[in-house]
C-alpha cells in the first residue's frame, strides 16, 4: 500500500447506524445534539428503510452488503447450527458477494470500517476492519494493516472495554467511536478509495446495555457526528448515504415465553441441570470447532451444586423471581456466571422434543425433524401436519389483554427464497408490530414483563445527498436490499440480477446483468469467549 497523503478520492461514503430511526434521530435534532446527522438529512432526500425478517444485526447488515435475502446469503441470526450444537456466525457464513467485493471486480476501491459478520476479511481490491461477531484483533485485509491502524491511530477494539469505573460505560462508547472514525481516515488518506463503508455499532449496543438512559444515548450520538464531521472535513465525499439495519424502540407489550406454550401443548419437553439446551456459554463444547482443546471442559464446584438444585427443582427462574420482589435481580444478575444460570435453568431437551425455539433472535421455531437433526422425533410425513399445527396455534394466540400476539406466522417459504431455505427456521413468528417480544425462556409464565424494555422495530432510515442523488426523486417503499443496487448504479456498474431490491429512484438505475456464481470461503468457527461473552451482555444470547 502507498504511505498516507491528504488527498483522497471517495465518491460514496455509506455511514451505517445501527438502529438509526426518526424516533430516536427527531429529539436528537431538536436539542441540536447532532448538527453533522442533520445536516446531511436536510441537504439532501431521507425516508424510511425497511428492514427485513428478523431485523436483528446479524442477519440485516448481509442482507444489506449483498443486496439479498437470508435464503440466498444463509445468515438468519447470530447463531448458526449443526444439528443441537451452534456456532456464532461469521463472514464464512454469508454465502455471497459483498459490494465491495463486487466493486472491487470493477475496478473500484474501498475501505471498510466495523461492518458486522464480516470476519475474517477476504481479499479483495481495498482495506477492511471487521465489525460484530469478530473477536478482539480480528484477521483484517491487508494482513497487518491493523498493527498500523494502531500505530497510527492509538488502540484498537471491537467493543467496548470495561474500565475501572463501570463496565460499558459512557467514556467506552465514546472512545470506541472515536477509535472507529480514527481508523478509517487512516485508511482512507492511504488507500485513497472510491467506496467507504463506516459502521457505528454502539448506536444499537447502548439501547440494549442502558435502555432508556438519555444522557448515554446523547453521549454516543454526539460521540458518531463528532466523527462524522472529521470524517466529512477530511475524505470531502462526493456523496453521502446514510443506512441503518433496523430501528429500535420501547417495547410496550409483554414477553411470550414461546417454549412454555410449546411445552404446554405437548410439542416441547425440558429438562434440569444443565443438560438440554445447548451450552450457550462454552464455544469449545461446540462438534464444529477445531483443535486439542475443543470439547474439553471441567465442570466447576459451583456448576455442580446448582445442577444438584436445579434436579431438585430449585432454579434460577424461581430465584430471579424471589430477587425481584425484593429489587434485587438485576443488580444480582448481573454478578452470576453464565455456567451457574444455565446448570440451575431448565432447558429443552431438544432429542425428545418435537418443535422448540433455539434463539429468540431467529425469529422461528424448529421441528426436530427425523433424518436432519440427529435424533429426530417429527417424521418427514408428519412435518407438513404438524407445522400447519403450529402455525394456526400461534396464529391465534393473544396476549393477556386480548391483542394478537403476532403480526403473522407462517412457514420460511412465505419468507424466504435461495439455496439456503433449508438452513431457516421452520417457522417464522413475526411479533405484532415488535412491541411485543419473544423469550426462549422455560420455567416461567407464558406472559410476562420483557427482559428488554428496548428491541429492535422493522424500519429504520435512509438518507442521500450529493450531486449523484435526485433529492426530487422518492424513497417510498425503500427497503435494505435496495442499498448494494443503488451502490452500483451510482458507480454506474451493472446491477446483479439476483438482487432482491431494485435501485432506488434517487439513482439513475444501472443495466442488470447475470455475475457468476460467488465463490464463499469454507465455513469457519467462531472460536472466541469474548465474542459471546459480548452477545450474551447484548442480550442475543
Amino acid at each position: 500500500m502507498t504511505e498516507p497523503t491528504d488527498e483522497t478520492d471517495l465518491r460514496l461514503l455509506v455511514v451505517g447506524l445501527d438502529a438509526g430511526c426518526r424516533p430516536v434521530l427527531e429529539p436528537l435534532f431538536e436539542s441540536g445534539e447532532i448538527p453533522t446527522l442533520e445536516g446531511l438529512f436536510e441537504t439532501g432526500i431521507d425516508g424510511p428503510l425497511e428492514s427485513q425478517i428478523p431485523p436483528w444485526t446479524a442477519s440485516a447488515w448481509p442482507s444489506m452488503f449483498t443486496g439479498k435475502n437470508p435464503g440466498k446469503h444463509g445468515v438468519y441470526d447470530f447463531l448458526s447450527f449443526d444439528g443441537y450444537h451452534w456456532n456464532v456466525v461469521n463472514a464464512t457464513h454469508v454465502r455471497e458477494r459483498p459490494i465491495w467485493e463486487l466493486l472491487g471486480e470493477h475496478g473500484i476501491r474501498s475501505v471498510v470500517v466495523n461492518v458486522p459478520v464480516t470476519h475474517p476479511a477476504r481479499e479483495f481490491d481495498g482495506a477492511l476492519i471487521p465489525g460484530m461477531t469478530a473477536p478482539e484483533d480480528p484477521d483484517c485485509h491487508p494482513d497487518g494493516v491493523l498493527e498500523d491502524v494502531k500505530i497510527a491511530c492509538g488502540d484498537y477494539h471491537v467493543y467496548p472495554q470495561s474500565t475501572p469505573a463501570a463496565d460499558r460505560s459512557i467514556e467506552g462508547y465514546e472512545l470506541t467511536i472515536e477509535r472507529r472514525g480514527k481508523a478509517f481516515r487512516y485508511l482512507c488518506r492511504r488507500m485513497k478509495p472510491e467506496f467507504g463503508f463506516l459502521q457505528f455499532q454502539q448506536t444499537d449496543s447502548v439501547f440494549h446495555e442502558r435502555p432508556g438512559d438519555k444522557a448515554a444515548i446523547e453521549a454516543v450520538y454526539r460521540a458518531v457526528d463528532r466523527q462524522l464531521e472529521e470524517t466529512l472535513a477530511e475524505t470531502d465525499p462526493d456523496n453521502v448515504l446514510v443506512v441503518s439495519d433496523h430501528g429500535i424502540g420501547p417495547v410496550s407489550g409483554l414477553e411470550f415465553r414461546i417454549n412454555e406454550f410449546l411445552r404446554d401443548r405437548g410439542y416441547l419437553t425440558a429438562q434440569n441441570g444443565g443438560e438440554g439446551m445447548p451450552d450457550w456459554s462454552r464455544a469449545w463444547e461446540n462438534d464444529l470447532l477445531e483443535g486439542e482443546d475443543a470439547g474439553e471442559y471441567e465442570e466447576t464446584v459451583l456448576e455442580r451444586a446448582m445442577n444438584v438444585a436445579a434436579r431438585a427443582g430449585i432454579t434460577t427462574q424461581r430465584v430471579a423471581n424471589a430477587l425481584d420482589r425484593v429489587g434485587l435481580k438485576e443488580p444480582i444478575g448481573r454478578r452470576v456466571p453464565n455456567e451457574m444460570i444455565r446448570a440451575a435453568s431448565e432447558q429443552v431437551d431438544f432429542p425428545n422434543s418435537a418443535v422448540y425455539m433455539r434463539s429468540k433472535s431467529e425469529l422461528g421455531l424448529r421441528i426436530n425433524l427425523e433424518g436432519r437433526e440427529p435424533e429426530g422425533t417429527v417424521s418427514e410425513s408428519e412435518y407438513e401436519e404438524v407445522r400447519a399445527e403450529v402455525v394456526e396455534a400461534l396464529s391465534d394466540v393473544r396476549t393477556p389483554d386480548g391483542g394478537p400476539m403476532f403480526e403473522t406466522v407462517g412457514p420460511r417459504e412465505a419468507f424466504f427464497d435461495g439455496p439456503h431455505v433449508a438452513d431457516a427456521p421452520d417457522i417464522v413468528t413475526v411479533p405484532a408490530a415488535f412491541d411485543t417480544a419473544l423469550a426462549a425462556d422455560l420455567g416461567t409464565a407464558q406472559f410476562g414483563e420483557p427482559m428488554e424494555s428496548w428491541n429492535h422495530k422493522r424500519t429504520g432510515i435512509v438518507a442521500a445527498t450529493g450531486p449523484a442523488f435526485d433529492e426530487h426523486g422518492s424513497l417510498e417503499g425503500a427497503t435494505i436490499f435496495d442499498v448494494a443496487p443503488t451502490i452500483c448504479s451510482l458507480f454506474g456498474i451493472p446491477v446483479d440480477a439476483d438482487f432482491d431490491g431494485e435501485t432506488l429512484s434517487i439513482v439513475e438505475g444501472s443495466a442488470e446483468a447475470e455475475y457468476p456464481a460467488y465463490e464463499s470461503t469454507p465455513v469457519m468457527a467462531t472460536d472466541d469467549r469474548a465474542v459471546e461473552d459480548r452477545l450474551s451482555d447484548l442480550g442475543y444470547l
